[in-house]
């Protein structure tokens, strides 16, 4: 089943993002677009059974508005959300890859109280990437004891 949902992130260089996220993550890009410059203008790339989207800074008030699509490099660090990636397995492999690739590690893989191992990472703009690994099957009272937090899965 194809994911409704297709995250794009944006970048001063796309190009070179590109290139890193295959290098780092093991992505693999599978549609990209550039004018006769080549400059990007969509790329899209695969990791798994997931995608997402690769984009310049850009704004055009006849599509989005006041909005501006801007990479954290531009902003001083700020972003708005990060990207969480699943791992089937060996994310300690994986975090010492995107390490060896110039990723600042800013969360080492550590099991969480919720049954997965998590890395986080920042690539060379300054994008989140969350890294998470399933390493047990648990209940909501499991996790509820484990961390003291009150857990439900509706409002």
């Amino acid at each position: 089943m194809t994911s409704p949902f297709t995250p794009v992130v944006f970048y001063r260089d796309p190009m070179a993002a590109l290139r890193w996220l295959e290098r780092a993550f093991g992505f693999e890009t599978s549609l990209l677009v550039t004018d006769e410059g080549g400059r990007v203008g969509h790329a899209e790339m695969r990791f798994g059974d997931g995608h997402i989207g690769i984009g310049e800074e850009w704004g055009a008030a006849e599509l989005i508005g006041p909005a501006k699509m801007r990479s954290p490099a531009s902003l001083e660090g700020m972003g708005t959300q990060f990207v969480r990636v699943t791992l089937e397995d060996g994310i300690d492999a994986h975090c010492a890859r995107a390490e060896a690739a110039g990723a600042r590690i800013t969360q080492r893989p550590e099991d969480q109280f919720y049954g997965a191992r998590v890395y986080r990472a920042l690539d060379p703009e300054g994008h989140v990437w969350n890294f998470d690994q399933k390493i047990a099957d648990l209940s909501l009272a499991e996790m509820e004891k484990a961390s003291g937090l009150k857990l439900r899965d509706s409002l």
